[in-house]
């Protein structure tokens, strides 16, 4: 699709939205055209099939946030319909130019959406007009490219993770150069400015009214050239080796949490900035702890006669050992809370520990216990079932 084609063509009307439909209005308005003009609904028809076509290439640009803020802002500037093939502005009044001097002549198209021809596209005109472009400056930053970004995942045992650690990372990845440290070129040498473009890694080019500008193709965009490349790391300025970084996990880190460490990515090409490291976070479950937030979690089991009469309850935390209070009558499934004997917040705070009451029946009774249950139930008025009596009274 060539750039004229964006200020000639309405997508919203063919889709039938407004200018300011959401994501999702574009997406039914397309399905429900679509499913009306596909060929197979259609057969030989013609006509149904230009207007599935013509859907099909609406939805491919308005569905794309970055294209549709580019088509957006191309009619926007331009005006739809404002241009013919070979028609001069001067015609008609205003600055005389040929559409085919914006758009690269005859065979121009757009090559980032598929047209044809040795024009510049949509993409660089805006670059120009909108970062001082037309007066021959650069219009992106130049130089060595950023380095990409490192996946690592590190297993912590449960404690670890709720205290805060610092273990040793063992990576092999791309690291820098140390033969050349990093600039690619062989000891003894230095990378030399780029006669082409003097160090700016663009060059800027004038095509009708408008400047053009460019990666160098003579540097890559990087603003120097090795004339002698370095032999361990052959001009890239990064080798693959093995490496240690202490990294410290904070207090209260999650299963699932990424750590970003800045600048301990792989090196930019020659000197180019590091990308970051990424640390995907395990956390191996205890065989007593569970957590939920900033609380830590505990299950204990207690007797029938603990729950029924009271006790002293002494647990277990992260760090020793707390008494927590069982009331009387307690029922099974209560949860008790030691304040602040859980994960460390933020804030300074420190979350809870919860511990749920389990009560124990045991599974088998000496003759004397059973005959003390016998005497205890004698002794205890029933538990309230009316409400369940009733309904098993209606059914009979």
């Amino acid at each position: 699709m060539s750039s004229k084609d964006w200020i000639e063509k309405d997508f919203y009307a063919v889709l039938g939205v407004d200018k300011s439909a959401s994501s999702d209005e574009i997406k039914k308005a397309y399905r429900k055209l679509a499913r009306e003009s596909h060929p197979d609904h259609n057969p030989g028809d013609p006509k149904a099939e230009e207007r599935f076509k013509a859907v099909s290439e609406a939805y491919n640009v308005l569905s794309d946030d970055t294209r549709r803020r580019e088509y957006d802002e191309m009619r926007s500037l331009f005006g739809s319909g404002a241009f013919r093939r070979g028609a001069r502005a001067g015609q008609g009044g205003g600055m005389p130019f040929d559409v085919s001097d914006l758009f690269g002549g005859a065979g121009g198209g757009d090559r980032r959406f598929g047209g044809g021809g040795g024009g510049a596209g949509f993409s660089d005109l805006f670059s120009s007009i909108f970062s001082g472009g037309g007066g021959g400056g650069a219009a992106r930053p130049a130089g060595p490219g950023r380095g990409r970004d490192v996946e690592a995942e590190v297993a912590l045992d449960f404690a670890d993770a709720v205290r805060g650690v610092t273990i040793p990372l063992t990576l092999r990845a791309p690291g820098v150069c140390d033969t050349c440290g990093g600039n690619g070129a062989k000891p003894g040498t230095q990378p030399r400015t780029c006669q082409v473009c003097h160090g700016a890694g663009v060059t800027t080019r004038n095509q009708g009214a408008f400047a053009f500008s460019e990666p160098c193709r003579t540097c890559q965009g990087v603003g120097t050239v090795v004339d002698e490349k370095c032999p361990e790391c052959r001009g890239t300025g990064g080798v693959t080796k093995t490496r240690t970084l202490n990294v410290r996990f904070p207090a209260g880190v999650a299963d699932g949490q990424r750590i970003r460490l800045a600048g301990r990515g792989e090196p930019g090409e020659r000197g180019g900035p590091p990308g970051d490291l990424f640390v995907q976070v395990k956390v191996r479950p205890d065989e007593l702890f569970g957590r939920t937030g900033d609380d830590l979690t505990l299950s204990v089991p207690i007797t029938f006669a603990e729950a029924a009469l009271g006790t002293d309850l002494r647990v277990p935390t992260l760090d020793g050992a707390v008494t927590l209070r069982v009331p009387a009558g307690t029922p099974s499934g209560r949860v008790l809370r030691a304040r602040g004997k859980g994960v460390a917040r933020r804030d300074g705070q420190v979350g809870d520990l919860l511990v749920t009451l389990d009560v124990v029946v045991p599974a088998t009774l000496s003759d004397t216990a059973r005959e003390a249950l016998r005497t205890f139930a004698e002794q205890t008025p029933p538990a309230s079932r009316e409400h369940l009596d009733a309904r098993v009274r209606r059914f009979g």
